[in-house]
């Protein structure tokens, strides 16, 4: 692994180009190729494509391949948190900046000491922001891999001894035992995938559960709660879709929903859409 030595520039994560349906990242020291369906339009800087360390296909001979010797993992830095990324079978790499980037927005709503709970929180991008803050973060994923990816990243954000609830588990199994037993969270963030498995293989699929997940965490909020935050990735699930939601769940408690699509930001390229959120903020 690369180690946290480095200069930060040396790190870093951008969004070098995209078209064709495909994008082009520099990712740390390595420039990566990645399939992006909604990126339908032609490259804007095609020289930039030429040399490739690795990239990622869908295609008959599928998985990743690479141009020279790389690690099986690295670091890389994004908005001044450090995470470790690692190629995976499905193409992805552990971090999705389109998310961190709307947590920004969310500073001021996440006060020293607010309950948060983070579910379907994959390697921990949101746990770690937020609990930098000074938030008490319960972590939610079912896959015992990427809670241990996630206490990875807390570790080289120098958050071992933050106060962080890491839990391996089925989401709506959780909610509705955390219902139980009255526990309540001043904030509440969800990235509920398309379909997947529980921690004991329960099936998930959004269409059939989205509305179940989100009464859950209606009644699992504070008396004065801060923020709602649901983020999609799956076609179908519009911006207006997810207004529409949020306003049926959370539309009743003082404050405003707002939705968008969450994009990737290219540096002096296009910005990439990337999946759509649905916001509920307090008053």
């Amino acid at each position: 692994m690369i180690l946290p030595q480095e200069k930060m520039s040396d790190r870093a994560y951008k969004l070098l180009d995209s078209g064709n349906q495909l994008k082009l990242e520099q990712v740390g020291p390595f420039k990566l190729k990645r399939p992006c369906a909604q990126a339908v339009w032609s490259p804007r800087k095609p020289k930039l494509w030429n040399e490739v360390d690795l990239s990622f296909s869908r295609e008959k001979k599928s998985g990743w391949a690479q141009s020279k010797k790389i690690e099986p993992s690295w670091l890389v830095s994004y908005k001044s948190l450090t995470f470790k990324v690692s190629p995976t079978s499905f193409g992805h790499l552990g971090i999705f900046p389109e998310h961190l980037d709307q947590y920004e927005s969310l500073d001021l709503r996440a006060s020293e000491g607010s309950k948060i709970l983070n579910l379907f929180a994959y390697t921990g991008a949101a746990s770690i922001y937020f609990a930098k803050q000074g938030a008490k973060v319960t972590h939610l994923d079912a896959s015992k891999t990427s809670v241990s990816w996630a206490k990875e990243n807390a570790k080289l954000n120098h958050l071992e001894d933050q106060e962080i609830r890491w839990i391996v588990d089925d989401a709506l199994k959780f909610l509705k035992r955390e219902l139980k037993r009255g526990v309540v969270y001043d904030a509440i963030i969800l990235d509920p995938p398309s379909f997947g498995k529980g921690s004991s293989s329960q099936i998930f699929k959004i269409e059939k559960d989205i509305h179940l997940l989100l009464s859950l965490c209606r009644q699992l909020l504070t008396n004065k709660p801060n923020f709602v935050f649901f983020s999609c990735h799956t076609p179908g699930f519009t911006q207006k879709t997810m207004a529409h939601l949020m306003d049926e769940y959370f539309g009743d408690l003082p404050g405003s929903v707002v939705s968008g699509e969450m994009l990737i930001k290219g540096d002096q390229t296009l910005d990439l859409p990337s999946g759509t959120y649905g916001l509920w903020r307090g008053a």
